[in-house]
């Protein structure tokens, strides 16, 4: 799993997203909600979750999520997991959505990779600016609360994509319909994090 169209990862040191203890809990959302009985816990890549995405935003067929998500309490930091350029960042507040999030553009040898940071606290994106270089290890950002991260339970939503966003977003739940095209240009975060579960 170390190589994805023509980028063979196994060839970069990355940093931790989030500094992990050595247990965490792995939620299984595809029978719906799953409260953790640890401080962290992962919820995992290419999972259907139906009956998980009930506001407007997920048009009520978007169940499949094409990121990772790492539980924790609220101020958690969140860091690069290799160095870039702030590619964007923004406050999306609709019920459902990212809430503050970053958007980092990276290069492997001539080829790019982007990485979004989702469900941020607000001064996430306060002390970054648009074409900032980060290192790999940088804090970003911490871990949201509810009233700023999009009405979830303190998380960071973590996803990868081959394809260039057209603004500051990325799809993080898909219709189950469109999984092979959506893993095709979001493939799975474990590639860059490691194996979380």
């Amino acid at each position: 799993m170390s190589t994805y169209s023509d980028i063979d990862f196994s060839k970069y040191l990355f940093h931790d997203v989030v500094k992990l203890p050595k247990k965490y809990y792995v939620h299984d959302f595809t029978k719906g909600p799953d409260k953790s009985p640890t401080e962290f816990s992962i919820g995992r890549y290419d999972e259907d979750r139906k009956g998980m995405y009930e506001s407007e935003l997920f048009d009520g067929r978007r169940t499949l999520h094409v990121g990772i998500d790492i539980g924790g309490p609220v101020g958690t930091s969140v860091r690069a997991f290799y160095e870039g350029v702030v590619f964007n960042q923004d406050y999306l507040p609709d019920d459902g959505d990212y809430g503050n999030v970053i958007i980092l553009e990276h290069k492997f040898n001539g080829k790019k990779l982007w990485s979004l940071y989702g469900h941020l606290d607000s001064k996430s994106i306060e002390h970054l600016e648009i074409g900032q270089n980060v290192m790999g290890g940088q804090i970003l950002g911490w871990f949201g609360d509810k009233a700023e991260n999009g009405g979830w339970e303190p998380h960071l939503h973590f996803q990868i994509s081959l394809e260039k966003p057209t603004n500051c977003d990325m799809p993080g739940v898909v219709d189950p319909r469109h999984r092979e095209e959506a893993l095709k240009k979001y493939p799975d975060p474990r590639l860059v994090l490691g194996d979380l579960y």
